[in-house]
C-alpha cells in the first residue's frame, strides 16, 4: 500500500475503507446495530489497513472488536475516528476529554492514528477549546494526528490564530459531482492532506460511461479509474463496500498510471 506523509512526518495509507454502514441492519446508516461486521472482516482480509469510523456511526466498539479479532498487530492499522460537533460531545473541556477517552476504550487501543472533528464548529470559542483538547491528547501520545472534516477555507484560516498543531487532514467530499478543487488546492498549499469521502458517489451514467472508456485502455473498471485519479493527485480515498469483490477491486490501483490526457478528461466530467 502506498502512503502519503502528513505534515508531522507520519504516514497515512492512500486507500482505506469507510465503515458507516457496517454492523447495522440492512447495511443502512441509520439502521439498528446488529454486530454483523463481516464486511469489515472481509475488508481487513483483502488488505485494508486504514479504517475510518466515527462516534456518529455508533459502531466504534464493533470496529474495535473486529480489528482485535483479526489477529493482526495494532500497529499495522491506521485508525481514524471523529468527534461530533454537537453540544453533547463538545459542551466543555471535560466532555471532549471523555468523548476521546471513550473512543480509545471502544477501539481497544492505547492510541488513535487520526482523530477528526466531524463537522464544522461555528462557535469560535467552542472550536478553539475542542481543538486544544485534541492537541493535549497528541501531547500525551494518545492521538498521533488530528484534523477536521468538511471544514471550509474560512474556518481553517480562522483556526491559525490559536493552533499549536495545524490540522493534518481535512476529510471532504470529492467526486465527479463536486471535485472540490479550490479547497483541495488550498489544503495542499497549507500541507494539509485532503481525504475524499464518498469518492465513488454521485456519478452520473454519462460520467460512468466516460470513465469506463478510459478504464478499457488499462484493463480497469470505472471505479478504479476514479480512485486512481484521486490518489494520483495525492488525495486519500476511503471507498466502502459490503461486497468482497468490489473491496478487492478498490485496492487494485497501484499497477497503472493515468495519462495526462485521461486526467484532463476526468477533470472535466
Amino acid at each position: 500500500m502506498e502512503t502519503v506523509t502528513l505534515a508531522n512526518g507520519t504516514k497515512m495509507p492512500l486507500v482505506g475503507t469507510g465503515t458507516n454502514t457496517y454492523g447495522k441492519v440492512e447495511n443502512q446508516y441509520k439502521g439498528d446495530l446488529n454486530n454483523d461486521f463481516r464486511a469489515l472482516e472481509s475488508a481487513i482480509k483483502a488488505g485494508y489497513r486504514l479504517i475510518d469510523t466515527a462516534i456518529y456511526y455508533r459502531n466504534e466498539a464493533g470496529v474495535g472488536q473486529t480489528i482485535k479479532d483479526s489477529g493482526i498487530a495494532r500497529e499495522e492499522f491506521y485508525l481514524t475516528t471523529k468527534i461530533p460537533e454537537i453540544e453533547e460531545y463538545i459542551g466543555s473541556k471535560e466532555i471532549v476529554e471523555q468523548a476521546l477517552l471513550k473512543s480509545l476504550e471502544n477501539l481497544q487501543t492505547d492510541y488513535i492514528d487520526l482523530y477528526l472533528i466531524h463537522q464544522p464548529i461555528e462557535d469560535k470559542k467552542t472550536l478553539k477549546r475542542t481543538w486544544q483538547v485534541l492537541e493535549s491528547f497528541v501531547d500525551a501520545g494518545k492521538i498521533k494526528s488530528i484534523g477536521v472534516s468538511n471544514f471550509s477555507i474560512r474556518l481553517l484560516e480562522e483556526m491559525k490564530v490559536y493552533t499549536k498543531i495545524q490540522p493534518a487532514v481535512n476529510q471532504i467530499e470529492s467526486n465527479p459531482s463536486n471535485w472540490n478543487n479550490e479547497l483541495i488546492d488550498y489544503l495542499k498549499n497549507q500541507l494539509i492532506i485532503p481525504e475524499a469521502w464518498g469518492p465513488l458517489s454521485r456519478v452520473t451514467e454519462e460520467q460512468r460511461a466516460k470513465l469506463t472508456t478510459i478504464g478499457d485502455k488499462y484493463g480497469k473498471n470505472w471505479g478504479q479509474v476514479l480512485l486512481r485519479y484521486q490518489i494520483q493527485r495525492k488525495v486519500v480515498v476511503i471507498p466502502k463496500s459490503h461486497n468482497i469483490q468490489r473491496q478487492l477491486s478498490n485496492l487494485e490501483l497501484f499497477d497503472f498510471n493515468l495519462s495526462t490526457g485521461d486526467i484532463q478528461i476526468i477533470e472535466t466530467l
